[in-house]
């Protein structure tokens, strides 16, 4: 029996297709078929959470206190720990009484927040590209997104130059992510002072997604918005554990910042979840407190997966700037292919998952997303199998020629 009576909202037709999804279902088939995949495509780290962490989580719920309904806006020991690491790591001082909220991670945060503050029709400012949520969030609210299409010439950074003045008029809410999913590309200070001052002038929410905090390389420290003077009176800051502290399973985020803005969002979660396991947020706490040795490792992991990977893709003919932080490649596609087109070339032909550059928006097109998130050994196992499937990045001239 078919239901074509129920039919679901407009608002889930007016999504783009969620390319992940269809990645999914393929790299599910090719298991069927016996291909050992090679996995580079979500930003899921691999390994586990650091021990103590796991030790932390393992005392909590043997707390029978724990197991009831958190507290609404999070435990306040947890709160507390999140405002001494945002002091601890940019000096800035945040009440953890109404300047920081725990999120089932950061994805539902900044999805939340859309529906929090938008109301269809609404127009809001997205880079393209940029992670998803960024722009599925709205338009899920009934938002109009309006893509700032981001270059390689300017390194990735938006051009608030190309805003055009009547659209800033009417923009509600400025996404924005530094260092950025998936370029890769990081921002100077300069440009978030610059973006501060763009948002008091027009009256737009700032919402910046500072999920890659932590994986910064070579010197790199990123700049946290709420270190520019006036940004905590217009903005908001998201992070995540998942990066960092291998914990993308446990659901742990938070947002700081506004503490109007928060309460905002804090009345729409009262209304949608229960929060977040209050033994997850224990372990939480402890993943806050590691030391900064735990950190310089984790750094030193992914800069030399970075290398090695550079340097592997440079023989197959790409030239890839090294990024100063996250955990991502962003590739070029060979002249002549759609970034669809050579991610599913690449995984039928080799078995190594890579995500299209298009599932970050239209601004993505023409390049694809590697992950750092295995082993050198694995990455160089990726490696050969590209070059036996002679796939190799060549340079126009030497196509037509």
């Amino acid at each position: 029996m078919t239901l074509d009576w129920i039919t679901p909202a407009k608002r889930l037709s007016a999504l783009p297709p969620y390319v992940f999804a269809r990645l999914d279902e393929l790299k599910a088939i090719a298991r069927e078929q016996g291909l050992d995949l090679i996995d580079l495509g979500m930003g899921n780290p691999d390994g586990s959470a650091p021990q103590p962490v796991i030790e932390s989580a393992i005392a909590a719920l043997q707390n029978p206190n724990n197991h009831g309904y958190p507290p609404f806006e999070g435990t306040a020991n947890f709160r507390r720990a999140i405002t001494t690491w945002y002091n601890r790591r940019y000096n800035v001082k945040l009440d953890p009484d109404s300047e920081a909220l725990p999120l089932l991670g950061s994805k539902e945060g900044l999805g939340h927040l859309a529906l929090a503050y938008l109301n269809p029709g609404d127009v809001v400012l997205v880079p393209s590209p940029s992670y998803p949520v960024h722009f599925r969030g709205p338009i899920i609210a009934g938002a109009t997104v309006h893509s700032m299409i981001l270059k390689p010439e300017k390194d990735w950074v938006i051009d608030l130059s190309e805003i055009p003045d009547d659209v800033a008029r009417q923009a509600k809410i400025l996404f924005f992510n530094y260092p950025s999913n998936p370029t890769g590309a990081t921002a100077p200070r300069e440009f978030f002072e610059e973006i501060v001052d763009f948002a008091r002038h027009y009256e737009i929410l700032l919402v910046h997604d500072l999920c890659y905090a932590e994986l910064a390389f070579d010197g790199y420290q990123p700049t946290s918005l709420l270190e520019i003077p006036g940004a905590k009176e217009i903005g908001v800051e998201f992070h995540t554990l998942s990066k960092t502290y291998n914990m993308a399973g446990w659901r742990v985020g938070f947002v700081v910042g506004n503490q109007h803005i928060i309460q905002g969002l804090r009345t729409l979660k009262t209304n949608l979840d229960y929060g977040i396991f209050a033994a997850l947020q224990s372990a939480a706490e402890t993943a806050l407190q590691m030391p900064d040795e735990f950190v310089t490792q984790v750094q030193d992991r992914y800069r030399e997966r970075r290398d090695f990977l550079i340097a592997g893709l440079e023989k197959l003919g790409w030239k890839i700037p090294k990024p100063k932080a996250t955990m991502y490649l962003w590739v070029p596609c060979p002249p002549g292919m759609t970034s669809t087109d050579f991610a599913l070339s690449v995984l039928q032909e080799t078995g190594v998952v890579m995500t299209p550059g298009n599932a970050f928006g239209t601004g993505g097109e023409g390049y694809v997303r590697i992950s750092l998130i295995a082993e050198c050994d694995r990455l160089g196992e990726a490696l050969q199998r590209l070059e036996a499937a002679n796939i190799r990045y060549q340079p126009e001239a030497l196509l037509s020629s």
